[in-house]
């Protein structure tokens, strides 16, 4: 039993029914199309089975060719992105959790880095994922383990196309932006080849008032007539970045089908100054670089009510930061140099064996296996008579070591009856020789009325999160002696979705969860002048998720469509005082906004299309005892507005599309991180050519 989903109602070209595609590109370049009827009630795909979700198809990741999938996540959905400015460290966190709590996955391989367990999203181009699922609290198991708020599954998928075909959209912004994006294709009945490519470079020196100084006015007697807060540039932000994706895809008939996906990026971003930093851009360098690899092949096999697959994988990943300063004699001294090497070693075997209409079992065993190298050289003075003698000691500080990560999942879906369905998952991990408890998941969904279509969904289960690498081996301050992070976590919602054919479609979901975490992980100082994490936090983050979705068709011309989310995430320190003068205990942990929200509009009227965004964070604090009485305490609230405008046409020889992108559109003066200002309103203007050269009907 599946509502009619803004997916099956074809808008905006997308889906003209269930499981069939269109190429309304090669056909029509109009965005409003007609839909061909389809039923309201379908059957539950059993795989869903009381999972909360939320689905982000090609539409929503593509609307802005030049979005991370971090800006992506922003708008459109209700999770934190915390953005230490423009193309730079952006994590998500689901349900008040941290960003090491939430899982992500490509293509069936976990690419969270076994250095920090969490992942960079700024690197992550949304014009490189096909689809995107975010799989809230205890539908994560199903996924993987260790999402103790969430887990994110990104995947690709064969671009069916026949013949030859191309695409390349070149974009210009705000800021010497220049965005290039190039893909090629080719399939007949047998194969499927994709070559995608990005290439993203800015100067990245957006102006912005600086609250963080103030300047004094003087009269001619030097007396303080009045004060102001500068207008300065970002320092040290420029960027570049290239991106590349090799897929291809063989059909080898009978159900058979060999996969290759292979995505290779290079970066070297700067690292802005904060905006406490009095020092100009040419006293020092700060910079990051990486080279990251990754690989799948694949192996799946389709026979009947059987589907056997088998993947292996490897990920490289270099990655260097250098920090220099100026001495003040135009000699740059080299402060830091830090270099890592990561390895990792994937294998996964699944299968899925359906019993009638009414049971499907499912199982898959993944490895992962990690070796890190991570060297940080640090230059120390010796003494005061060595520093005039220009003599340094170079210290060479890090870890070498591995570790193999094992899982292990199995589930059982049932529908008794047409309304209701069970599912049971289990699923076990280990981690170097450590093997986590067994992890138990149990869900149920039951359609409460045919009419509406409205369906109630519960979950419950219990998750565990192993310690990083860099926190058990960092020097200085790794500890070997963490115990694993464990949470209990218990959801339940209901969703509906009613439609007419060729007309509306309506659809909508409310989630209640409450999520317990215990040894939660903390990074504190110690009297030796270094940080070392402790297993000190027992966290209660509760809360309700709220999302809906909506498409109308106004007329034969015009279409609008909506979507919204909110979330209401509570995420509360309930842990042991760390001293007699411990002020944390019962107050919001640091960078969780308790309220977040964001919505997309789209009016489309024949080849023309109009897209607002807009998304909200409350105040996030940066101290844990949650102080009001500092303005370095609290990040203050902010709403965000982008907005596009975009005409396509059809030529003889290509399709055409120009599109204007204006972000920021209300010149919101805002920071997701404490001192790090993010850009005001800003332009980037993109063409994107598609030619009909080679392509098949």
């Amino acid at each position: 039993m599946l509502g009619l989903s803004l997916a099956s109602f074809a808008a905006y070209g997308q889906d003209a029914g269930f499981g069939k595609k269109n190429d309304w590109w090669n056909r029509n370049p109009s965005y409003v199309v007609s839909v061909d009827e389809v039923p309201v009630f379908a059957r539950r795909p059993m795989k869903e089975i009381g999972v909360q979700q939320t689905k982000l198809d090609s539409l929503m990741l593509q609307e802005n060719i030049a979005l991370s999938m971090a800006d992506v996540l922003t708008f459109h959905s209700s999770i934190f992105v915390k953005q230490y400015g423009r193309a730079t460290l952006s994590t998500v966190a689901f349900r008040g959790t941290s960003p090491s709590h939430t899982q992500v996955t490509w293509n069936g391989m976990r690419i969270n880095s076994p250095m920090l367990g969490m992942t960079d999203f700024s690197m992550i181009p949304s014009y490189f994922i096909d689809d995107a699922v975010l799989l809230h609290g205890t539908s994560s198991v199903n996924e993987t383990g260790g999402g103790l708020g969430g887990a994110v599954k990104l995947s690709t998928r064969p671009a069916d196309t026949r013949g030859f075909g191309v695409q390349y959209v070149q974009g210009i912004g705000s800021f010497a932006t220049f965005d290039e994006f190039l893909r090629l294709t080719y399939g007949d009945a047998r194969w499927q080849v994709s070559t995608r490519a990005v290439y993203s470079s800015s100067d990245n020196d957006f102006k912005y008032r600086n609250y963080n100084k103030k300047m004094n006015v003087y009269d001619d007697a030097h007396n303080i007539v009045d004060t102001y807060y500068p207008i300065e540039r970002n320092k040290c932000g420029s960027f570049r970045d290239l991106h590349v994706l090799q897929e291809a895809f063989c059909t080898l008939g009978r159900g058979d089908r060999l996969g290759l996906q292979a995505w290779f990026l290079d970066s070297k971003r700067g690292v802005p100054m904060l905006s406490v930093d009095h020092r100009g851009d040419d006293e020092y360098v700060n910079e990051q670089r990486e080279r990251t690899f990754r690989g799948i092949l694949s192996w799946d096999r389709m026979r009947g009510n059987s589907k056997i697959g088998v993947r292996a994988g490897y990920i490289h990943t270099w990655q260097g930061y250098d920090f220099s300063k100026d001495k003040g004699n135009g000699v740059m001294a080299e402060m830091i140099r830090s270099r890592s090497r990561i390895d990792t070693f994937y294998g996964q075997v699944e299968g899925e064996y359906c019993v009638g209409r009414k049971w499907l079992f499912t199982a898959n065993v993944s490895v992962h296996q990690h070796l890190v190298r991570s060297k940080d050289r640090n230059v120390l003075e010796l003494n005061s008579q060595s520093l005039a003698q220009g003599n340094k000691k170079k210290v060479v500080v890090g870890y070498d070591e591995g570790r193999a990560e094992l899982s292990a999942y199995a589930s059982a879906k049932w529908t008794p009856v047409e309304r209701l369905g069970l599912s049971l998952a289990l699923r076990e991990d280990m981690y170097g020789a450590e093997w986590s408890p067994l992890i138990p998941a149990f869900f149920a969904d039951y359609l409460l009325s045919k009419r509406g279509n409205v369906t109630a969904k519960a979950s419950v289960s219990r998750n565990y999160r192993f310690p990083t690498l860099n926190d058990l081996y960092f020097l200085p301050g790794g500890n070997p002696d963490l115990k694993k992070e464990r949470g209990k976590t218990y959801d339940a919602g209901l969703s509906f979705a009613v439609g007419r054919a060729d007309r509306y479609a309506l659809h909508g979901e409310a989630t209640w969860f409450d999520s317990y975490i215990d040894d939660w992980i903390v990074w504190l100082p110690t009297f030796k002048g270094f940080w070392t994490p402790k297993n000190i936090k027992k966290v209660h983050a509760y809360g309700v998720e709220l999302k809906a979705d909506a498409t109308v068709r106004l007329s034969k011309e015009w279409q609008l469509g909506a979507d919204a989310s909110f979330s209401w995430t509570p995420s509360i320190n309930n842990g042991d005082p760390v001293d007699w003068a411990d002020k944390a205990i019962g107050k919001q942990l640091v960078y969780v906004p308790e309220y977040s929200a964001s919505a997309t509009g789209r009016l489309s009227f024949r080849s023309w299309r109009l897209v607002y965004k807009w998304c909200y964070y409350s105040e996030r604090f940066t101290t844990s005892d949650n102080d009001m009485k500092s303005k370095i305490s609290r990040v203050k609230p902010y709403y965000m507005s982008d907005v596009s405008l975009e005409k396509r046409c059809s030529l003889r020889w290509s399709d055409l599309s120009v599109k204007l992108a204006v972000k920021n559109l209300f010149n919101e003066e805002y920071e997701s991180v404490l001192s790090r200002p993010m850009p005001r309103m800003n332009f980037e203007v993109f063409l994107d050519v598609r030619p009909k050269w080679g392509r098949k009907k």
